[in-house]
């Protein structure tokens, strides 16, 4: 115990504080083989990185990162089990009714992007509340892709767009970068829409149809550790891991 608190401290050292990343998004990937590593059922494993996300949201606000945004729940997750997808759709309900005080107190505000409205009537509600109840907060967002993939964000995009210059609201020509990010579902969040920042647990290398067009420029951790495990320093050595990097945006940097 004594020595990870000393680790901690040393990472906490480290870091620098002036380049904490504003947006950090994270792929939660590992819940079921965790909980298998221990010849226990799946749920198991989801209930455990619920307690991780918790910790991870503390972590985060802590040390000045702005928006956090979380890989709760993909479009694709419908195909699993239907009664792990079951447990899936009532963690939220769970996992607000804990921690809102908690973000409350902490000054987090909760935003939710996806088809919130395909979900069930209780996780529905437990979400609008959680955003509802956290709307004055100012400090990090905490930001839940629920329902979420990012194909189905661009197409809804697009279709805004075509209907924006259908309607003769916007010229063709008009069209650039900007307006797409706009009409993505990351578009409430402005400046920061693009994370600076993206890790995803449990040694898979891919991004799994998330934020494609919000990661275009994005530095990409891979960690083997399972989410479920994912702790204070983990994240602190991810956050050097971006430190360490050298951010071009496809240009070059030259000497003084």
């Amino acid at each position: 115990m004594f020595k990870n608190t000393q680790d901690n401290q040393r990472l906490e050292d480290e870091l620098d504080k002036n380049n904490i990343p504003d947006h950090v998004a994270i792929i939660m990937d590992g819940n079921g083989r965790w909980a298998q590593k221990r010849h226990l059922p799946r749920i198991a494993g989801h209930k455990r990185g619920m307690e991780t996300v918790k910790t991870i949201t503390k972590v985060a606000s802590d040390l000045g990162v702005k928006v956090l945004t979380l890989y709760a729940f993909s479009t694709e997750n419908w195909k699993r089990p239907h009664d792990e997808v079951s447990y899936l759709m009532g963690l939220p309900v769970k996992f607000f009714n804990d921690f809102v005080p908690d973000l409350i107190k902490n000054n987090v505000q909760v935003k939710v992007m996806g088809l919130i409205d395909q979900l069930p009537a209780q996780t529905q509600k437990a979400v609008n509340d959680a955003i509802k109840d956290t709307s004055q907060c100012t400090g990090m967002v905490l930001n839940f892709a629920l329902n979420y993939g990012s194909r189905l964000d661009i197409r809804m995009a697009v279709q805004k767009i075509s209907q924006q210059v259908a309607d003769g609201q916007l010229d063709v020509d008009k069209i650039d970068d900007q307006t797409i990010s706009d009409n993505l579902m990351t578009g409430f969040l402005g400046d920061l829409s693009d994370p600076d920042l993206l890790i995803r647990t449990s040694g898979e290398e891919r991004i799994s149809n998330f934020l494609l067009w919000q990661i275009a420029y994005s530095e990409l951790v891979f960690t083997d550790v399972l989410w479920p495990d994912f702790d204070k320093s983990v994240f602190q050595k991810m956050i050097l891991e971006y430190q360490h990097r050298d951010r071009r945006f496809g240009g070059i940097k030259t000497s003084k």
